[in-house]
């Protein structure tokens, strides 16, 4: 498929070749959805932790006899019961990240691209740099090609000055072809993709 390549002042310039089997292909909702949750759970740090009434700090001496205080049995005050006790059940430290087939990986990347293509929020623009690093350059850049909502920057290669202008954008992510994550493409209201990126990503996602 044909898309329209832009100047950073938003002209159209040319037209480059989109490979149809990553950026036009039938979208596989199943992988997307499992790709997101994969994502999501491996950023989950798992480190909340309750003591058990073995752990809580405490005497194991039995507070009040056993009869004729009217009261309930207690065996010591470090009871789930009683307040400052320990707790039944409670959440303990865990590894919440589980392995996601790498053909499930590459399909939810290729469905959410051609998702963006079709939903025409993707852009193409001509290779460019922020050489001063400064974000007011990177923002000048963005306005002129019209984008003012959440945008996500694929570049060709670990670009530090484009990053470090972005950094003091909060709407902004900028990250590079070969560590797309499903879940940001997705939720992004603009892809942009330099000219260099596309040639990448239809090599690098192009055998079925």
């Amino acid at each position: 498929m044909k898309q329209k390549v832009l100047s950073i002042n938003g002209q159209e310039v040319k037209d480059i070749e989109l490979n149809d089997n990553v950026f036009s292909r039938e979208v596989s909702e199943g992988s997307i959805y499992h790709a997101v949750r994969n994502e999501l759970a491996n950023k989950r740090v798992g480190t909340a932790c309750t003591k058990t009434r073995a752990e809580v700090h405490g005497s194991n001496a039995k507070p009040f006899g056993q009869k004729g205080t009217g009261r309930a049995r207690a065996g010591d005050k470090k009871s789930p019961l009683w307040v400052g006790g320990g707790v039944i059940f409670g959440p303990r430290p865990r590894d919440y990240s589980y392995n996601l087939p790498k053909k499930v990986k590459r399909l939810a990347i290729k469905s959410v691209l051609s998702l963006k293509a079709k939903e025409n929020k993707l852009t193409v623009v001509e290779d460019f740099s922020i050489e001063s690093g400064k974000t007011k350059d990177l923002v000048a850049v963005l306005k002129g090609l019209g984008i003012e909502k959440r945008a996500l920057i694929v570049v060709r290669d670990e670009d530090s000055l484009i990053k470090r202008a972005a950094k003091n954008i909060p709407s902004l992510k900028v990250l590079s072809f070969d560590k797309l994550r499903v879940h940001d493409i997705l939720y992004t209201e603009k892809l942009v993709l330099l000219e260099s990126t596309v040639a990448k990503l239809n090599d690098f996602y192009a055998e079925k």
